[in-house]
């Protein structure tokens, strides 16, 4: 990159960077929505358990891998286990946030698009947990799985009839997998590195404890996964345009996406 390109690219960064109160103020508004879209999801125990028993005879049908197979792996070693469980309530958050904090500063265009797919990701995946609640595999006593956060700690959850901090019905999608999987691919698009292609570990990883856990089911990772390639469908990434002739020189022009997504913060799972 020449001096005379720096300015330009500087100038087209602070252009597609938004503005941080408004960022803030978003973040805080769909943090409410969704606090106040998991209380009406309270109250449907049966109805949650109901539709386990379906999702636990579907995956036999559809012949997909035993959860049990991933736990019995945990539960050879009390350390691994209380990893597993300590990554599942302390990671998520976290990586997400510095993802599009780093995006923010250094890929503008690029968090624009990541926070419009997270956000669409996160709306959608709440109508579903109103819709279709779902015991977690933990919960039910046909899969032979134990509550490996309850029996070796560290748990974030309390007793579901109690827990006013978390819908433990909203096991269906998983946005703890769906977000693990946008961090990657959001780094893979926005990044050049020859290993950027290693971030996939984030969600295999992340799939391997939110099953070994008991914490989902593997369906719960499939419907995150169409969930969010039919976003990142809809919602197209930063495209490049070359500016300089001859010498390649490149921008990053955000797509254009007729409505805005609020971003994201404070989903249940």
């Amino acid at each position: 990159m020449n001096a005379r390109t720096e300015p330009a690219e500087a100038e087209s960064d602070a252009l597609a960077r938004p503005p941080l109160v408004r960022e803030l103020l978003l973040v805080a508004g769909l943090f409410l929505v969704y606090k106040f879209g998991r209380q009406l999801a309270t109250g449907r125990t049966g109805e949650a358990f109901s539709n386990a028993d379906r999702v636990w005879d579907l995956e036999r049908t559809l012949r997909l891998p035993d959860e049990s197979a991933v736990q019995s792996v945990l539960l050879h070693g009390d350390t691994l286990v209380r990893v597993a469980n300590t990554y599942y309530a302390t990671v998520r958050f976290p990586a997400t946030a510095a993802f599009l904090v780093w995006l923010y500063l250094r890929r503008p265009a690029h968090y624009v698009w990541a926070r419009r797919v997270l956000a669409t990701v996160t709306a959608v995946a709440l109508v579903g947990h109103l819709l279709f609640p779902l015991a977690p595999p933990r919960m039910l006593e046909a899969t032979g799985l134990i509550d490996t956060a309850r029996v070796y700690g560290p748990s974030v959850y309390g007793p579901p009839s109690s827990d006013q901090l978390s819908n433990q019905f909203a096991a269906m999608p998983s946005l703890h997998f769906g977000w693990a999987l946008m961090v990657a691919i959001g780094l893979i698009v926005a990044t050049r590195s020859r290993w950027r292609r290693l971030w996939l570990l984030h969600p295999l990883l992340t799939l391997l404890v939110i099953v070994g856990t008991a914490n989902h089911y593997w369906l719960d990772a499939i419907v995150a996964t169409a969930l969010l390639g039919l976003a990142l469908a809809v919602i197209p990434p930063p495209h490049r345009t070359r500016t300089t002739a001859g010498r390649g020189t490149e921008h990053l022009v955000p797509a254009e996406v007729p409505v805005e997504e609020p971003t994201l913060v404070g989903a249940g799972r």
